[in-house]
């Protein structure tokens, strides 16, 4: 491999010539292989940040001309543009598990706008802190980016994902009016419902999530960008705070602004807390869901088997014929990732000490992984098993009629007492309640049949 000389305030180190990354992107990528090629720094969170470089040079063009000139600007927004579309992947080296505050991402955009624009330019047109870094630090940037990022991916990914699914449990509702079947709470039989009610609770428990989401985006507009070290906006022009969150909400068509207390918004990260818990209580929904799922289709034979879902592959490799809920399984297993994201998050969060927080970059980790595996699992789960779902008609009837719980219907004729008799002498003997009501001489042939309405119990 080739290499060139880079230099940095420490020194000169060698720098593989086919990349434009610089010198403190490689003293990082040296010192902290951790977890390489498994947890680099996430796409979007690189994405994020060349949307906030271009708007903070934009903005620095308006505020600081002499320093900013039409051509440094110009430059840093080209290669932000390929950076945002995902050109320049393989110059984007470093791992998650850096300094907590992400200074060598935001270092490696630096230099990477840098030494592109300057090999487009032809000269040395822009030096990765003076020009590129203009008006910025990383303490302010990557809490912007992370933000940034996170509004993003939950319109754009999450939200999607999300819609797709109820619209898909609409659908299983209303095509499933008219089927009676028996309730369960504690895993034993409960009393009748249909079975449109049943998918109308998973369906509103999606809907509350979304709601939950969104409103977890809008703490999440604001940004930190304009704080620079420590919240005091040092060496950022007045003005330029709200100037670049307005350019940021331009670009991306999202209403971003700039947050009002910056020493906040740098040592305070309760606005991803917040929207990761809004993920955390849809996984918990999803996990509901998907156990619902494969306990209502358990069998085939010796299971509940009130549904039946796809069957997409092989479920054993001994056993030949069996096919298993694959795809419950795999959201369940996203869930229980997410939930063990969240607790990641929350002590993550609680590390800001004095005027900076100093896990970012796990925060960011497990928050965007958190969106992705959510809205993929989400797709996957509707697509291969939930838009597959149809009811066992017959079984769902022979549950329901073989429910001991029915017996609630009769009560306020005969009581709590006397109903708990019926049911009980029913279960011992093996009889119908309306047999054992009538060995009780609780209530005659006729009353029963007026009160014990299926109909009725829904």
């Amino acid at each position: 491999m080739e290499y060139r000389m880079e230099k940095d305030s420490m020194g000169e180190i060698q720098v593989p010539a086919d990349r434009y990354w610089g010198a403190q992107t490689e003293r990082s990528r040296q010192n902290f292989a951790i977890g390489v090629g498994n947890e680099p720094m996430p796409t979007p969170i690189l994405q994020a940040f060349a949307i906030l470089k271009k708007a903070a040079a934009l903005v620095n063009r308006e505020l600081l001309p002499a320093r900013m000139s039409s051509e440094k600007c110009d430059a840093i927004g080209r290669v932000c543009d390929r950076i945002a579309a995902g050109e320049l992947s393989s110059h984007f080296p470093l791992v998650v598990w850096q300094t907590g505050s992400g200074t060598q991402t935001n270092m490696n955009v630096n230099e990477v706008i840098a030494n592109l624009g300057n090999q487009l330019a032809g000269k040395p047109l822009l030096h990765p802190n003076d020009d590129v870094n203009m008006s910025q630090s990383s303490n302010d940037t990557f809490p912007t980016a992370l933000h940034l990022a996170a509004v993003l991916e939950l319109k754009t990914r999450l939200l999607p994902s999300l819609e797709a699914m109820i619209h898909t449990l609409c659908r299983l509702e209303k095509e499933n009016e008219d089927i009676l079947k028996c309730g369960r709470t504690h895993l034993q039989d409960a009393t009748p419902l249909r079975f449109s009610q049943e998918i109308s609770g998973w369906r509103a428990s999606l809907e509350q999530s979304r709601r939950m989401i969104l409103l977890s985006l809008e703490p999440l507009c604001e940004l930190a960008l304009g704080g620079t070290a420590v919240g005091t906006g040092i060496n950022a022009p007045a003005g330029f705070d709200a100037a670049v969150a307005e350019r940021i909400a331009a670009l991306t068509g999202l209403p971003f602004r700039t947050a009002k207390n910056k020493f906040h918004a740098l040592t305070s990260k309760d606005e991803a807390v917040f929207a990761h818990g809004a993920l955390k209580a849809l996984a918990a929904d999803l996990l509901k869901i998907a156990n619902d799922v494969r306990w209502l289709a358990s069998g085939p034979r010796n299971g509940l088997g009130e549904i039946y879902i796809p069957e997409n592959e092989p479920g054993s490799s001994i056993m030949p014929g069996k096919v298993n809920p694959t795809q419950c399984e795999a959201l369940t297993m996203v869930a229980v990732q997410v939930m063990g994201n969240d607790a990641a998050v929350g002590i993550a969060a609680s590390q800001g000490n004095f005027e900076l927080n100093v896990f970012m970059p796990l925060i960011a980790y497990n928050l965007l992984q958190s969106i992705r595996l959510l809205a993929d699992a989400m797709t996957s789960f509707r697509m291969h098993c939930v838009e597959g779902i149809r009811a066992n008609r017959e079984k769902m009837r022979v549950n329901l009629e073989r429910s001991l719980m029915t017996v609630t219907a009769l009560t306020p004729r005969i009581g709590y007492e006397n109903a708990a008799r019926v049911a009980k002498l029913a279960h011992a003997e093996d009889l119908t309640l309306k047999e054992a009501c009538l060995r009780l001489e609780l209530l005659s042939a006729t009353e029963f049949d007026e009160l014990f309405d299926f109909e009725k119990m829904v």
